[in-house]
């Protein structure tokens, strides 16, 4: 029998260990077999052939020894590839691809809270987008600051960002300096509407924070310059130096720097007579605001209000005088809007119903109301003004002139005063009441609920405690409902007068 032998001498990398007294198989490099390489040995195989190449690479190029060709650097990528991988990296495809069909439904699937946070955020960067977009085209890019030079209108940005946004006074009222020291040295007009626009802001601006009087100042200063202009231009044409075209004989104007401008088309060169429309519109609605100003609880300058007003009115009615008699001037344009002139009266008819001066306030109230839109909540107004300074007419006023100013003219008794107050209160009522759309705003109902208050004192006035209770009733219910607390208040005071019998306080 032979023997079990035991092949321990014989290397492994060529035979397979004999098992169980089986004779050992012949070297495998003799049968083509598949496959039968381990994998651990391939690893080390491509680990050894790396490490040789990183040594052939790392070796020394110097002495002027060439590299080997396969060491040669790659070409370089031509624009057309660069362009290409470029558009394709900025590509919205695979976003957009993300979010349509099967990939949305998969995405929602896979992480539902991750994809709503993602929507949200793309939508929240989308609305800050358009957001700065908006406010870049519509305030910076606005007209108030492309019709001046570059460096006016980046002072005047800043001075508005001082004054509006990041509160800093010293800064704003120094870049508001800033912008017309700049005006001036850019040859600007100072009766352009740029400028004398930036004088009034800052009037406003000083108002805001509560300086009257330095607001007062400016408005001043800037009224009397404007006065100074008008009365040397006129002058100018009393003196015949003036065409009919408006322009100055044998005195060429010389060429100013125009105001930058975004439109595109040419304007038509402003004359003098059209300048002269211009800025003594402007004057009249300084010399309105200065009436406003002095009359303010802060200055409380009755006389001074009332000077200012009294020039707006006269001034108003000076100009449509004279258009009337010597006719319109060549380029010299329309005069005030109705509104406007009415405005006008409106504030001088405020400051003399302040002073109790109800037989002028009168008067000018009805010159207002005939101005003013009939279908408009301002008119209700209007007319809530004049019933209310009719009902408090004096039967006799001063002078012995009449409600109209004529001192022929019969004088009013008192009940035909209260009727004619309660016919206006019931127009006021009627035209807050009929206002409709985009044209009704919250002033309709607020005149209608003072109409209804002031029907409440004139029946009370007249001695029907029942009817003015009813009124002052609806009034308060209405005041109530649309948040009216004026309203409230004076209805609840007259309905508690009205209860014992006693005649309201007219206001």
């Amino acid at each position: 029998m032979s023997a079990m032998r035991l092949y321990a001498a014989r290397p492994l990398s060529g035979i397979w260990a004999s098992h169980a007294g089986r004779p050992a198989l012949a070297p495998a490099s003799r049968f083509c077999r598949a496959n039968t390489r381990s994998p651990s040995l391939d690893r080390l195989a491509e680990t050894i052939v790396l490490a040789r190449f990183q040594q052939r690479r790392l070796q020394s190029t110097s002495g002027g020894s060439k590299r080997p060709p396969e060491f040669s650097q790659p070409p370089k990528p031509s624009l057309k590839l660069l362009f290409q991988a470029l558009r394709q990296s900025l590509s919205l495809r695979p976003l957009v691809g993300a979010f349509r069909g099967q990939s949305f439904r998969k995405l929602y699937r896979q992480s539902p809270e991750e994809l709503v946070i993602a929507i949200v955020l793309l939508s929240g960067i989308s609305v800050i987008v358009v957001y700065v977009a908006y406010t870049y085209f519509n305030y910076f890019q606005a007209e108030q600051f492309t019709r001046f030079p570059p460096d006016v209108a980046k002072s005047m940005r800043r001075a508005l960002y001082y004054s509006n946004y990041s509160l800093d006074p010293k800064l704003a009222l120094k870049y508001y300096k800033m912008a017309l020291e700049q005006c001036d040295r850019n040859g600007i007009d100072p009766f352009s509407d740029g400028v004398l626009g930036i004088k009034i802001q800052l009037a406003a601006w000083l108002e805001k924070l509560g300086s009257y009087q330095n607001s007062i100042d400016v408005l001043e200063v800037l009224l009397r310059d404007c006065q100074t202009w008008v009365d040397k231009m006129e002058q100018t044409a009393r003196s015949g130096l003036i065409d009919k075209a408006g322009n100055l004989i044998e005195a060429p104007k010389p060429p100013q720097k125009k105001e930058e401008s975004s439109d595109a088309e040419e304007e038509v060169p402003e004359n003098l007579w059209a300048k002269r429309t211009r800025v003594l519109g402007k004057m009249v609605g300084i010399s309105v605001k200065l009436g406003e100003l002095y009359a303010d609880e802060h200055v409380l300058k009755s006389d001074a209000a009332g000077e200012r007003l009294v020039w707006a009115v006269e001034t108003v009615l000076k100009e449509l005088q004279r258009r009337q008699t010597e006719g319109v001037k060549e380029g010299e344009g329309d005069w005030m809007s109705p509104e406007q002139i009415g405005g006008a009266l409106e504030a001088l008819a405020n400051h003399y119903e302040s002073k109790s001066q109800h037989y002028l306030a009168a008067p000018l109230y009805l010159q207002a109301l005939t101005l003013s839109p009939p279908k408009s909540c301002h008119t209700a107004v209007l007319m809530n003004n004049l019933a209310i300074s009719l009902a408090q007419q004096p039967v006799a006023v001063p002078g012995g002139m009449g409600v109209a100013g004529s001192k022929d003219q019969v004088q009013p008794t008192r009940a035909s005063l209260l009727a004619s107050a309660r016919s206006w209160a019931l127009q006021a009522h009627a035209t807050g009441s009929k206002v409709t759309g985009d044209d009704r705003t919250e002033e309709c109902d607020e005149a209608c609920a003072v109409a209804l208050c002031n029907l409440g004192e004139i029946a009370a006035m007249s001695g029907d405690m029942e009817e003015a209770k009813s009124k002052f009733k609806q009034s308060l219910s209405l005041s109530r409902r649309i948040g009216f607390a004026p309203g409230v208040t004076q209805a609840e005071d007259g309905l508690a007068a009205a209860s014992i019998k006693i005649p309201p306080r007219s206001s």
